[in-house]
């Protein structure tokens, strides 16, 4: 059995403050290109340069050099191009109650997650850490929402603020603050997540679906 997470919060709360689900009167499953525009829907980035063409200013100039290399690193070896931007790989559970390793691997055919349930144990304080990968440009502003469902109808949705970050042969973490999952008769049951990543350009980096069951215990 697999068993995960949900979160109650649109932006990261403090730790330990309690959530619960609240209806969407909006109601309905958001296409994609909306939900995405829910993250920051005024706002506009600015023109990009190329980590090259950033590299590549000022060479002369040999503080602001060093620091360029000290902020983004060296020149990346060229890369797959058909490999994309930001590869995130896997979405990872942090319990001192949970009962062993909990991850969702994000490596596979994201499709096959909709025939998987995972199952979260009401009332238990957890933090999630995101692991992903830039690969050949910078990216500014990334996102990572989830947005909920139950029969049909939008119940929660959570954005975290990941940050920006370079191209590197290593991958990132970010983990996010400590929160509670809900608990009681009303928040147990099925649910649909349809999770995204994206950043201030509003690129759709990566989305998928899953399920999610809320329970008394870790099993359902």
């Amino acid at each position: 059995m697999e068993y995960f997470w949900i979160s109650h919060s649109t932006m990261s709360l403090p730790a330990r403050q309690t959530r619960v689900l609240l209806t969407d009167k909006e109601g309905g499953q958001l296409p994609p290109e909306e939900a995405l525009d829910e993250a920051v829907p005024e706002y506009r980035a600015p023109g990009k340069k190329s980590l090259l063409e950033i590299q590549q200013l000022d060479p002369d100039d040999e503080s602001l050099v060093k620091y360029k290399r000290a902020l983004l690193g060296p020149v990346p070896p060229a890369m797959d191009p058909s490999l994309p931007n930001v590869q995130v790989t896997r979405l990872t559970l942090i319990s001192e109650q949970a009962p062993g390793p909990i991850v969702m691997d994000l490596t596979g055919e994201l499709a096959a997650l909709k025939n998987q349930v995972f199952v979260l144990k009401e009332g238990v304080d957890y933090k999630v850490k995101i692991t992903f990968k830039v690969n050949k440009e910078i990216v500014s502003g990334l996102k990572c929402l989830h947005h909920t469902y139950r029969h049909g109808l939008r119940v929660d949705k959570a954005v975290y603020m990941v940050g920006s970050y370079g191209p590197s042969a290593q991958e990132y973490e970010f983990v996010t603050p400590v929160e509670e999952a809900p608990r009681g008769a009303l928040v147990r049951g099925a649910y649909v997540v349809t999770s995204f990543f994206t950043d201030d350009d509003r690129t759709a980096h990566m989305s998928w679906e899953w399920g999610l069951h809320v329970c008394q215990d870790w099993e359902r």
